[in-house]
């Protein structure tokens, strides 16, 4: 069974738990929270055990120009993608440790040379504090007036954790009423309607004041720009400001990024797989996650829906070992308490403006330097003296993840290496994703049928080694 609180609780305690380097300070800054965890269902099928993989937190991105050739700047430093490249780096671990002659509680052999899958009974859920930043954070507002109220304690040190949707504009809202699904069995794909909340919990509702003018429907604002080249948002009031289904790219600070949006990112993994292209040479099947939880914030079920699976269920053609995956959409009860209406619930005068904290925190399971703390794409605290060296290198960066999998390589019998690793010529992170060739042609078709406006990575800044 997978309760959405129960999968919510457990990453705000992770979270809790974690050291304070990093972390917002309380009532002035806000973050966001993800995180990855690893369902194990046991054999009487009723029992499932539930482990976090990963965890990130995090807000921003950096600009085009601050991009680097050598791989060693973390681009996209917002939640979503933090717990994803943890998790990335957490099964380059199991994979290493397969290779060498060791045991996995993720991977068993597959019948092809070279490859693993999942074992029986695993499978990866994806928590979010709040809905991803683009598409599915256009959330038709709700009437109610009533604000935000602290949520309930997930232990002790309550961490400091962010709405996570990337919309600063956002004010208190309450949650709204959309379709949510609280409690389900391990692979149901119905949705369950929200039910009425217990009589005992229902606040007070005011006498309404009369209206002097006509409530006009709107929607919560995103912060990411549509893409160049594609259609812009129409900029008129009320719900008709944004325009819905759009490739998006997130703000940076003063200039443009080249970071798609978090919807668009989660849309996309539901077609490819979040393992990325390197790890595809040594998988029979892609990796999906089967369901993916939001935290309490503004919701709607059917905006979800739209900007996580319907604009790519009709992608076809897609070579073995893929599919259009589409995620069960759960909802919880529990705010993360470093929320930005939390925070500004709790903001105090003095404290100064309440903004994001500049951070980003990852953890993830793994025996050695599982906690890493950035900024501006650098570890966290680095003096200018160590920029482009090794000491200011998040362990997320592109060139730390190549080397986690050449380690992985390294480790592999040549006899025992996949198919698309022998032969050729492969010197740098380019020629090892360009190598997977079934992966290639999936995001061909997906790019082709679904986003043909996606922006395509400028090979310069993939040429390290």
């Amino acid at each position: 069974m997978v309760d959405a609180d129960e999968i919510a609780r457990l990453c705000y305690e992770r979270f809790a738990a974690l050291p304070r380097r990093g972390k917002p300070e309380a009532g002035r800054e806000w973050t966001l929270l993800a995180a990855v965890l690893q369902l194990t269902r046991g054999p009487d099928c009723d029992s499932v055990k539930k482990e976090i993989v990963s965890l990130g937190t995090g807000t921003k991105c950096i600009g085009q120009t601050h991009m680097s050739p050598e791989g060693d700047v973390l681009n996209d430093s917002h939640a979503e993608v933090i717990a994803r490249r943890g998790c990335v780096r957490y099964l380059l671990q199991q994979l290493l440790r397969v290779a060498s002659g060791g045991d996995s509680s993720v991977f068993c052999p597959s019948d092809e040379r070279g490859k693993w899958r999942l074992k029986p009974g695993v499978s990866f859920l994806f928590f979010t504090s709040h809905t991803p930043c683009g598409d599915a954070s256009i959330v038709p507002m709700t009437d109610s007036r009533s604000e935000p109220r602290p949520p309930v304690d997930p232990g002790p040190q309550g961490s400091e954790e962010t709405d996570a949707g990337g919309d600063l504009k956002r004010k208190r809202e309450e949650a709204s009423n959309g379709p949510s699904t609280k409690l389900l069995r391990l692979g149901e794909t119905r949705t369950l309607e929200r039910g009425q909340s217990p009589a005992a919990e229902t606040p007070v509702e005011p006498e309404p004041e009369p209206e002097l003018c006509p409530r006009v429907p709107d929607v919560h604002r995103t912060g990411a720009r549509c893409v160049p080249g594609g259609p812009d948002d129409p900029l008129r009031p009320g719900a008709g400001y944004h325009g819905a289904g759009l490739l998006r790219v997130k703000p940076g600070r003063g200039e443009p990024t080249l970071s798609l949006s978090c919807s668009d990112k989660l849309a996309r993994w539901a077609v490819l797989g979040f393992q990325g292209a390197l790890l595809s040479h040594y998988l029979q099947e892609a990796l999906y996650f089967s369901v993916v939880v939001t935290g309490k914030c503004p919701y709607s079920g059917d905006v979800m829906h739209r900007a996580l699976s319907s604009r790519c269920s009709h992608v076809s053609d897609l070579p073995a070992g893929f599919s259009v995956s589409p995620p069960l959409l759960l909802r919880s009860d529990l705010e993360f308490p470093l929320s930005q209406a939390q925070t500004e619930l709790r903001h105090r005068a003095g404290q100064g403006r309440v903004s994001p904290c500049g951070a980003a925190i990852s953890w993830c399971n793994v025996p050695e330097q599982p906690l890493d703390v950035t900024a501006n794409g650098y570890k966290h605290g680095v003096t200018k003296k160590n920029l482009g060296t090794v000491k200011a290198r998040s362990l997320l960066c592109k060139v730390e993840l190549f080397r986690c999998f050449l380690s992985l390589v390294s480790a592999t019998d040549p006899s025992a290496l996949p198919d698309s690793l022998r032969g050729a010529d492969l010197q740098t992170y380019w020629d090892y994703k360009r190598a997977a060739h079934s992966y290639q042609r999936a995001l061909q078709q997906l790019l082709l049928q679904a986003f043909p406006l996606w922006p395509r990575s400028d090979r310069r800044l993939l040429m390290f080694r």
